[in-house]
């Protein structure tokens, strides 16, 4: 049987964004899934792990998902990448963290912009981005494509919720849509990492989520 790839969740930053850490046991690549900020803490469990970061990738770009994004890519020279749809919103991140009460430096350029279905490859493994716009225009949903594969929802989804739609760029419409479209044709038994807080199926979520039904 071949190896499953690790994976580390710690919540970090200001608002404890779910920041994940995908690892190939073997040859050690790893993919940094929303470094929301704690950039020491997200560097120190890369570095107990002999993790090499290939990739940084973001969800979507609100300022408490993008908090440690600069210093652990120079820390670890892997590219930040996010879907276009939310260039504005990373670009704009030290207005976003403001408006909160905090303080931010200007983000420095990501790197090639991720596409819907792209797969993203890290050692012998890979996780397939899924444009799911509502909570932003660019919110990406990331599958671990695995023999029991992980839902990597970002602000999307949430256990008996889904992302709020009154911030910037946000759309009701859309979000419902991309929950129904691309995210309940999974199978139900996946697991779900959401953006905060604790994990869920998207069975239960089919079954018992108040805003949108399977």
């Amino acid at each position: 049987m071949s190896p499953s790839p690790l994976v580390h969740t710690l919540p970090v930053g200001p608002l404890q964004c779910n920041c994940s850490i995908l690892i190939d046991p073997e040859t050690r690549e790893a993919l940094v899934i929303d470094p929301g900020g704690d950039a020491d803490r997200i560097l120190a469990a890369l570095t107990k792990e002999r993790a090499r970061p290939v990739a940084l990738l973001h969800t979507h770009a609100h300022f408490d998902h993008i908090l440690g994004t600069a210093e652990v890519a120079r820390a670890t020279l892997a590219p930040a990448r996010l879907h276009p749809g939310d260039r504005p919103l990373y670009d704009s991140l030290p207005d976003q963290a403001a408006v909160f009460g905090f303080r931010a430096d200007p983000p420095a350029p990501p790197g090639p912009p991720l596409t819907h279905d792209e797969a993203v490859r890290f050692g012998s493994f890979r996780v397939r981005a899924i444009h799911t716009p509502g909570h932003t225009p660019g919110s990406t949903s990331f599958l671990l494509e695995t023999e029991k594969p992980v839902l990597f929802a970002g602000d999307t989804l949430f256990r008996r919720s889904i992302g709020r739609t009154d911030l910037w760029g946000g759309d009701a419409d859309q979000i419902l849509d991309s929950i129904k479209a691309r995210l309940y044709t999974l199978p139900d038994t996946t697991p779900v990492v959401c953006g905060h807080g604790p994990g869920t199926t998207i069975g239960e979520e089919k079954r018992s989520n108040p805003f949108v039904r399977g």
